[in-house]
């Protein structure tokens, strides 16, 4: 497994969950990692990308202030802070790297190559 998420779990609404994210590609070029979910029935959706150049990041509307995105400046590891959580953060969350991505391109599934196995969140009322 190239990129290798972990963290997710069951907790209660209002609870925080911090997940991990590994590129564990040897020759891995990404200059972009991002979070997507998918709930049971929903298309995919994009969460938060973290960009190495600039250190720019995206958040979807639905998280901002909630949610943070980091990198290991050391690996090519990137975490999400999951603070007050939701019902409606219940999916399954997707780690995705990429390369050569431009910032208006960082919200969009198409642009990252490599993807990870889900680690599933599952958030309680």
């Amino acid at each position: 497994v190239q990129l290798q998420a972990s963290g997710g779990g069951l907790v209660q609404a209002g609870d925080s969950l911090r997940l991990s994210c590994t590129d564990s590609r040897p020759t891995s070029r990404a200059n972009a990692m991002a979070w997507f979910r998918q709930a049971s029935g929903k298309e995919r959706e994009f969460v938060a990308a973290f960009r190495w150049s600039d250190r720019s990041t995206n958040y979807a509307n639905s998280v901002k202030g909630r949610f943070s995105i980091s990198r290991d400046n050391g690996k090519n590891a990137v975490y999400l802070q999951m603070n007050n959580l939701k019902p409606e953060d219940t999916a399954v969350y997707y780690c995705a790297s990429g390369s050569n991505l431009i910032y208006s391109s960082l919200s969009s599934a198409r642009a990252y190559a490599y993807w990870g196995r889900g680690t599933l969140v599952t958030v309680s009322s």
